[in-house]
């Protein structure tokens, strides 16, 4: 008797192909929410309490990380 695979019944790379969109939406969400950050004034990142320098080293970032 055969063993059945083990990937998805449906479409072999299923799980590969969700892993890709999840990490392309991860890196749109992080380009999107630094340049929402790089636009705050200072007195919003004060209500944020974020300081100046920490909006600096996040938006440098590139968006993979």
């Amino acid at each position: 008797m055969e063993r059945p695979l083990t990937r998805s019944a449906t479409h072999p790379f299923a799980g590969t192909q969700q892993t890709l969109w999840h990490l392309l939406h991860q890196w749109h969400q992080n380009a999107r929410t630094r340049r929402q950050l790089a636009e705050l004034t200072s007195l919003q990142l004060a209500d944020l309490g974020i300081s100046p320098s920490e909006r600096v080293r996040e938006i440098s970032k590139p968006f993979w990380r």
